[in-house]
């Protein structure tokens, strides 16, 4: 099939990419002339393990193209995909559909035959209505449908997602336009579920979804902060009722609070629209106010452990929302990071693959380091905010050759607490009694 994409980001780019390797004629879309001119010289624009390679295999062979273009990617197309971000309102916190839109205006002109347009950006229930109307608007001859296509991918596993999806959603109000999406998804038919809903039911999915687990991580936050007053150790906690079918392991995890680019955005969104229809969300609602509050306490626990020492040097590790993306967006470590700049301005902060992007955030008020033990040399404590697999592999010895005072603050909990202990340093973590504290 020709496919045109609508957005290069963290949805568009490996979805384009996943489409061209199951045979399809790609081309994605973008404004941003530095962005397009970098993908079509070979450049790769964003971190996602294993992207590089696939895209330039398909760039390559010429099934991958980019253009900033409406023109050059929507006429002909058999589906085309609105892929472009769908941000916070600064004040409302629901989400900003002027891209989606803007897009929907946009390709209505070039639409060329029967077209599925299928929306992937997280959008309020009702969006593929508000497209639909724009594009009849703008083009009342077209011959189209409207879907809901919603993506599932996580930021660091995005191809890996893309290639193994736990389920395809498809919300369409048209067997044509149905038709067409089952036959995109073909080689997964034998492996997942393509779940088919009406339009106002996937676009719900989404949102449920990521809402629901973020209720899961902040319960289990909660529970950590339980363990660490009442001598439990979450971790034990966790896998015993991990190991309750029902619950299931994954988002067990105790850490500084969820973040990234998803569930904020899609919390709040959540929330925004329980408002408008009338809906009581309270657990929505206190998940997020509660989030907010956590990445507040964790650099409050920071700055108590040097608080002996105003001038105490801290070195953080992990800048990233999460381990394999270089992605900063309301990530927790950046957070919790510029709330510890209140009390101790003496950072030095290293991550494997989100330096260039935390430097617009942060600019001068720390130090960049170009490894964990240069970031670590002359540190009073090292706090680790980002679960990269290289810092559950750090070299003790080294470490502790480097720091100035052997204290390490594990907010992810992924080092092995004997180890750490043994080596001599002071250990603390999420969701398990100080040694201080016994």
């Amino acid at each position: 099939m020709k496919i045109a994409i609508i957005g290069t980001g963290y949805v568009g780019l490996p979805t384009g990419v996943g489409l061209a390797e199951l045979g399809n004629q790609v081309i994605c879309v973008d404004k941003i002339a530095a962005k397009i001119e970098a993908l079509n010289k070979g450049k790769v624009t964003l971190y996602e393990e294993g992207l590089e390679e696939l895209y330039l295999k398909h760039l390559n062979s010429g099934a991958l193209r980019f253009t900033q273009n409406m023109k050059d990617a929507v006429p002909g197309a058999d589906v085309v995909m609105l892929a472009v971000g769908t941000p916070p309102h600064p004040v409302t916190k629901e989400a900003d559909l002027q891209y989606i839109y803007a897009a929907a205006e946009e390709l209505a002109p070039f639409l060329d035959g029967y077209t599925v347009v299928a929306t992937k950006s997280t959008v309020p229930v009702g969006t593929g209505d508000e497209v639909e109307d724009i594009i009849r608007k703008h083009n009342p001859k077209a011959e189209f449908d409207v879907i809901s296509l919603p993506e599932f991918l996580r930021e660091g596993f995005a191809l890996h997602d893309f290639f193994h999806p736990d389920r395809i959603v498809i919300g369409s109000n048209s067997e044509k336009a149905l038709d067409v999406i089952r036959r995109l998804y073909q080689p997964f038919s034998d492996k997942t579920e393509i779940l088919a809903v009406n339009r106002r039911s996937s676009e719900t999915i989404k949102y449920a979804s990521n809402a629901f687990l973020a209720m899961k991580i902040h319960y289990i936050n909660e529970m950590a902060d339980f363990c660490e007053k009442a001598g439990a150790d979450i971790n034990e906690v966790a896998k015993g009722m991990g190991l309750d079918s029902r619950i299931g392991r994954k988002f067990l995890n105790p850490g500084p609070g969820y973040g990234g680019s998803c569930f904020p955005k899609d919390t709040n969104a959540m929330a925004q629209m329980g408002r408008k229809f009338g809906v009581s969300l309270n657990l929505i609602e206190t998940t997020i106010a509660k989030n907010d509050e956590r990445k507040l306490e964790m650099a409050k626990r920071v700055a108590a452990a040097v608080k002996h020492n105003p001038q105490a040097k801290i070195a953080v590790l992990g800048l990233a929302f999460k381990g394999g993306t270089d992605d900063c967006r309301e990530s927790p470590a950046m957070q919790i990071l510029q709330n510890l700049l209140h009390y101790n301005q003496n950072v030095t902060v290293y991550d494997p693959k989100a330096m260039d992007n935390a430097r617009v955030i942060l600019g001068d008020k720390v130090s960049y380091a170009q490894d964990p033990y240069t970031a670590c040399a002359g540190a009073d404590i090292a706090v680790i905010l980002t679960e990269w697999e290289e810092f559950k592999h750090l070299d003790l010895e080294k470490l502790k050759a480097k720091m100035r005072q052997m204290q390490i603050m594990d907010l992810r909990n992924i080092l092995n607490k004997e180890e750490v202990c043994r080596q001599g340093f002071e250990y603390s973590c999420i969701g398990i009694k100080s040694r201080s504290e016994f």
